[in-house]
């Protein structure tokens, strides 16, 4: 399997709230008809200090042997890399529109998203089957007699793309948790679908959501159920779903996109590895 690696720059930056930028970017290379799929994750690459654009090993058929030649960079010189959903591909072009959260000086992704401006360039590791969603999200809405998405605002970017590619007439029930009322976005959701937007206004991330699906009065039958966001809350969601409302553990497709007070480059806890184990004996059974 091929791992398509390219640089990436800047050609717009548009806050669609007061958190949240989407930034429009260009690839030097892509393919034609990758990065249309939803819920589709790339790996973002971000310069060190001093650096216009990130240093990157060359792409090939070997995606371990690209990643040995990442990790052997000197550190001072291996850009930072992070996980993101693609937004969506404009059709007809090499423009990727991704959307950042913005947490201030938090991190690398977000402290580079503040500043962003057209011309300014990234490395970026896919679209790839490597990071694609390990099940057939239209199969298994299809199968299913409802669909429920729950996440917090890292989550939102995949969740308009499977809300945009929910099979007609599917029932669909979103649960999304974001800082404030005006974090609030556009979702694209269409007839049959309930949205209900959780504010925190300060509490914990990832509680109200967590609260929000344990005290839903949810529709009958079985549901897909996809659940993303803060690491803990998505085991405590997905836990209450197999456990507490018998949803078979193949119904629920799951996802920490990130730790409260961890970052990505801290070491992975013994339940963040049982989670990964299991997406991909998911994944090589699919």
């Amino acid at each position: 399997m091929s791992l398509p690696v390219t640089h990436i720059r800047v050609t717009g930056v548009t806050r669609i709230t007061p958190r949240t930028a989407r930034i429009t970017f260009e690839a030097e290379q892509l393919e034609d008809g990758v990065g249309s799929a939803p819920d589709q994750q790339v790996k973002l690459c971000f310069p060190r200090p001093g650096q216009d654009a990130p240093v990157l090993p060359a792409g090939g058929d070997d995606p371990m042997g690209w990643y040995r030649a990442y990790l052997a960079l000197p550190e001072p010189e291996r850009p930072w890399m992070r996980s993101f959903t693609l937004r969506r591909r404009r059709p007809g072009s090499a423009l990727l529109e991704i959307d950042f959260v913005l947490h201030g000086a938090a991190g690398p992704a977000g402290d580079w998203a503040g500043r962003a401006r057209p011309g300014d360039r990234l490395g970026m590791v896919g679209p790839s089957e490597l990071y694609a969603a390990p099940l057939s999200f239209a199969s298994a809405a299809a199968a299913a007699d409802w669909v429920l998405l729950a996440g917090d605002e890292t989550a939102l970017p995949a969740i308009a793309t499977l809300l945009e590619a929910l099979p007609a007439g599917t029932a669909a029930v979103v649960l999304a948790e974001v800082a404030d009322r005006a974090e609030e976005q556009p979702l694209p959701a269409p007839a049959g679908t309930a949205v209900r937007w959780l504010h925190r206004d300060g509490a914990e991330p990832g509680r109200l959501l967590a609260e929000a699906v344990a005290a839903a009065e949810l529709p009958a039958g079985v549901p897909f159920a996809w659940v993303a966001g803060e690491a803990s809350a998505v085991r405590t969601i997905r836990r209450h779903l197999v456990d507490g409302r018998g949803v078979p553990k193949a119904s629920v497709e799951f996802s920490g996109y990130w730790r409260h007070r961890l970052t990505q480059d801290d070491a992975p806890t013994a339940e963040d590895l049982a989670d990964a184990r299991e997406r991909l004996d998911r994944t090589t059974a699919g």
